[in-house]
């Protein structure tokens, strides 16, 4: 089981990413534009660098929904490899079924 801070610290920067990925989308095309003046796609390259560092969708880490665990994470699945064989074992992943011979 993962520490409740750092997963609690995970869905803080998930909620930072939600909240300002819209402008940072906006800031970003301003920026890349070549035919906008010099000036400008300067201010947008500082207003980008005042958001909050967490609001960078590359700031998030893949963790195991039931655990937190960050390591050995399946994405299609959403859950660790630990957790993954547990609930395969059981039966409760539809279509699964832990091999044994």
């Amino acid at each position: 089981m993962a520490k409740v801070s750092m997963v609690e610290r995970e869905k803080k920067r998930a909620k930072l990413v939600k909240q300002y990925a819209g402008k940072r989308v906006a800031l970003k095309a301003i920026i890349e534009d070549q035919s906008r003046p010099m000036e400008e796609r300067f201010k947008a390259t500082l207003k980008l660098a005042q958001l909050p560092r967490n609001s960078s969708a590359t700031r998030l880490h893949n963790r195991c929904q039931l655990t937190g665990r960050p390591h050995a994470y399946y994405r299609k699945l959403k859950l660790s490899r630990i957790m993954l064989r547990e609930l395969a074992s059981f039966g409760q992943i539809p279509g699964m079924v832990k091999s044994s011979w």
